[in-house]
């Protein structure tokens, strides 16, 4: 016979909603630092493709 789920305690769903927010945001962190690192031209570890137009005016 099928029994009922136990009820997910406050605590737990908090701790589980802070820990998704934590890894979410150190995500977004590490791109935004990689977009303003390749925006500065500094970058030495992020290979995107060139315009064709610029490799030609050089």
């Amino acid at each position: 016979m099928a029994v009922p789920k136990k009820k997910t305690s406050n605590t737990k769903r908090d701790q589980r909603k802070a820990h998704w927010k934590r890894v979410a945001a150190k995500e977004a962190q590490k791109a935004l630092s990689l977009g303003k690192s390749v925006l500065s031209g500094r970058s030495n570890s992020f290979v995107y493709p060139q315009d064709e137009e610029e490799n030609d005016e050089e």
